[in-house]
C-alpha cells in the first residue's frame, strides 16, 4: 500500500525540519514490511518566516515531499482540504507540523486501516494543558453536542488516517464555511480511536489562541445545525408568555387591589432592556447564517496555489 502523509505548516520555521525528520525516520522504518511507499504533501498556509524556503529545500533532497504553498494565509480549513485533494496515497494521514502528533503512532493507524478501518482516529489526553484550556474545550464538546447534528468526541482533532473511499466522500462536500472535526464525523464509515499522551509542542508558538479557538467553536455550532434559530423563536415565544402573565397579572390586581397599582419605572425598564436584548440575539445569530449564506453563494475557492511541484495543483491553480 501507499501512504500519503499531509501536514500543514504556517510559521514554523523551527519546526519544520525537525518535524520531517521524525515522520520520515517513522516511515523509512515500516517500509517494506507495512507499506510499499509513502509520500509527504507539505501545504505553506502563507508562512511569513523562512517555512516556504526550507520547505523547498527539503523537496530537493528528498523525492517524498511534494508541495504546495498558498499566496496568503487561507488557514487550516483550506490547507486541510488541499492535501485530500492531492495525496495519491491509499490512506491518507493529517498531522500537525509542531510534533504534537507523534509519528512514532504512525504504524498504530496504518494497522488499524489494514484491519478494514476507513477512519483511524488519534485522541489525546489532557495532561500538560491549561486548565483554563481545558475547562472551555470540555464545555465546548459538552455544549456542541447538544445542539450540533453530529457527535463530537472531547480530545480527537485532526490526527486521522482515512482509507481512499473516505477522502473521496470528504472531497465530496463543497460548502466554503468548513468544519472539519464535523464533517470528519458526519461521513460515518467504521471508525477505530487510539489514545495517545498529549504532546507539549516543542518549539514556536500556537496558531490557535484563545479567540481563534472560540470562533472557531462557533463556526461549527452554526455550520452544522439550524437550532439556534429554533431557540431565537423558543426565547420569543417564552418572553411573550411572560409578557401575557404579567398583563393578566396586572389585570386581576387592577380589580382585587388597585391600590397596589404604582407607575413602575424599574419594570418598564426591565422590559425594554429584555426585549432589545432578545431581539438583539435574534437578529445576531440571523446575520450569522445570513452570512454563511452569503460566502457559499459567491463560491470562491477555498485556496490559491503560488507555488507547487504537483502538476495537478499547477494546473488548478485554486481549489
Amino acid at each position: 500500500m501507499k501512504l500519503s502523509i499531509v501536514v500543514a505548516f504556517y510559521n514554523e520555521e523551527k519546526m519544520i525540519e525537525k518535524t520531517h525528520s521524525e515522520i520520515s525516520k517513522q516511515l523509512q522504518l515500516m517500509q517494506p514490511d507495512t507499506i510499499d511507499d509513502y509520500e509527504l504533501v507539505y501545504i505553506n498556509d502563507g508562512s511569513k518566516d523562512k517555512t516556504l524556503s526550507l520547505m523547498k529545500q527539503m523537496a530537493q533532497n528528498d523525492h517524498h515531499i511534494r508541495f504546495i504553498s498558498f499566496s496568503r494565509n487561507f488557514g487550516r480549513e483550506g490547507a486541510i482540504l488541499s492535501g485530500l485533494k492531492y495525496a495519491t496515497g491509499d490512506a491518507v494521514m493529517l498531522m500537525d507540523g509542531d510534533l504534537q502528533h507523534p509519528p512514532a503512532l504512525i504504524p498504530n493507524f496504518v494497522a488499524a486501516f489494514k484491519e478494514g478501518y476507513d477512519v483511524v482516529s488519534g485522541q489525546r489526553d489532557r495532561q500538560g494543558e491549561p486548565k483554563q484550556s481545558t475547562f472551555f474545550a470540555r464545555l465546548f464538546y459538552r455544549f456542541a453536542n447538544h445542539l450540533m447534528d453530529v457527535q463530537l468526541t472531547d480530545g480527537i482533532s485532526e490526527f486521522k488516517l482515512f482509507s481512499r473511499k473516505a477522502v473521496d466522500t470528504i472531497l465530496a462536500l463543497p460548502e466554503y464555511n468548513r468544519f472539519s472535526k464535523g464533517i470528519f464525523s458526519w461521513i460515518g464509515f467504521k471508525e477505530k480511536i487510539i489514545p495517545y499522551q498529549n504532546q507539549v509542542r516543542e518549539a514556536g508558538e500556537s496558531k490557535f489562541g484563545f479567540r481563534r479557538s472560540m470562533n472557531y467553536a462557533f463556526q461549527g455550532i452554526i455550520s452544522f445545525n439550524d437550532k439556534p434559530l429554533r431557540i431565537c423563536i423558543q426565547f420569543g415565544l417564552a418572553c411573550v408568555g411572560f409578557a401575557l402573565l404579567y398583563l393578566l397579572v396586572m389585570f386581576i390586581a387592577y380589580f382585587v387591589k388597585p391600590e397596589i397599582l404604582v407607575s413602575g419605572y424599574f419594570t418598564t425598564l426591565a422590559a425594554i432592556i429584555l426585549f432589545s436584548g432578545v431581539q438583539l440575539i435574534s437578529i445576531g445569530v440571523l446575520g450569522e447564517y445570513i452570512g454563511k449564506i452569503y460566502y457559499e453563494v459567491k463560491r470562491r475557492p477555498h485556496y490559491i496555489v503560488d507555488e507547487t511541484n504537483i502538476k495537478k495543483a499547477k494546473e488548478d491553480l485554486v481549489g
